[in-house]
């Protein structure tokens, strides 16, 4: 069921949502969140898509808020609220509600919004596109316990990456790092199946893919050994290579769905490790609400020393590491230090 408002407010929508749910049979309200999706009209429908889809298994409230800035200076000091409610089955397993925001109330959308929380139900606010620099600071996202961006949608994500860990407050995430669950699920157990040593690594994947950098760096933290990351054609992450004393592990994808897992001494093997949907992404942040300090960790271990490591390592001249972080992205490395096994989030 769908109910079209024009010129609306907060009160007007939440009485379509009771209306609508006494329409469709079901007052009771069975939602566990509010998901706030925070986009523009070119990804609205694709961002919109994920949440229904992962709110079969998050049942939950889906406020998206569009903000549609006006081309002329006499549309812009004129303020409309125009709204889109959603129940039953468009809507997945909870309700939506598609706000656009016009003119001097698109600088007011957590006033819009705050209304139409869930009482007494966390809060989720996710950016598809354009993430503020410090999302726990933009008046949305402090509505928020946690706030979900992606730096795979920068312009710039290895620049990105490093303003993130400067901005990091507890309860940010990126869908970046939500990317590499399966892989980071993978490298821990295959080091759980042998007694070794790491002594280097090797993160093969794309130029200027978040994900491959940040694997690189989750590994160069916990392990705290040498990680080089050099390129390939993708797609995203295509390799690992662990040198350890026992032998080379390899966690090799060539072709972006099923992996092979290669230990000394043991036989190859294949494992699914297929390039995940963003509804599925969506659906594994909303099963955590509380801070993740290996994400926190690995961010602030920072591209920068991964950088600066490999010039030191090569011999180079020292540059500005954000700067040059694409550049240097085929040659990284951390110091060396004395190794430990990987944990798994």
């Amino acid at each position: 069921m769908k109910i079209d408002l024009t010129d609306t407010t907060a009160s007007k929508i939440n009485k379509a949502l009771v209306k609508g749910r006494r329409a469709i049979g079901t007052p009771a309200v069975g939602m566990v969140l509010t998901l706030v999706i925070v986009t523009d009209e070119e990804n609205a429908y694709d961002a919109l898509k994920a949440a229904s889809d992962a709110s079969r298994e998050h049942p939950s409230r889906t406020l998206v808020v569009i903000k549609r800035h006006a081309r002329t200076p006499r549309d812009r000091t004129q303020s409309r609220l125009d709204a889109e409610v959603r129940v039953g089955a468009d809507a997945g397993t909870g309700e939506t509600v598609v706000l656009r925001l016009y003119g001097e109330v698109v600088g007011q959308s957590q006033s819009v919004v705050l209304p139409l929380l869930l009482p007494d139900a966390p809060v989720v606010v996710w950016w598809p596109v354009n993430a503020p620099l410090d999302p726990a600071k933009d008046p949305l996202g402090s509505l928020a316990q946690r706030r979900v961006t992606d730096t795979y949608a920068a312009e710039q994500p290895v620049r990105e990456l490093a303003e993130r860990a400067d901005a990091y407050t507890p309860g940010d995430t990126d869908l970046s790092w939500t990317r590499i669950t399966p892989w980071r699920s993978m490298l821990a157990a295959a080091l759980d199946q042998v007694v070794c040593e790491v002594q280097g690594v090797e993160v093969e994947g794309e130029e200027f893919n978040p994900s491959c950098e940040l694997l690189a760096m989750w590994l160069a933290d916990r392990l705290d050994v040498p990680v080089k990351r050099s390129l390939s054609g993708g797609p995203g992450l295509t390799a690992v290579r662990m040198q350890t004393d026992c032998g080379p592990i390899v966690l090799d994808r060539a072709d972006g769905s099923l992996a092979t897992l290669s230990i000394e001494g043991q036989p190859d093997r294949a494992v699914a490790l297929k390039r995940r949907e963003t509804a599925e992404l969506i659906a594994e942040e909303l099963r955590r609400l509380d801070p993740d300090d290996t994400y926190a960790s690995a961010l602030r271990f920072g591209v920068e020393r991964l950088n600066a490591a490999a010039q030191a390592a090569d011999g180079q001249p020292a540059a500005d590491p954000v700067e040059d972080a694409g550049k240097a992205s085929a040659k990284k490395a951390a110091k060396p230090a004395p190794p430990k096994k990987a944990a798994a989030r």
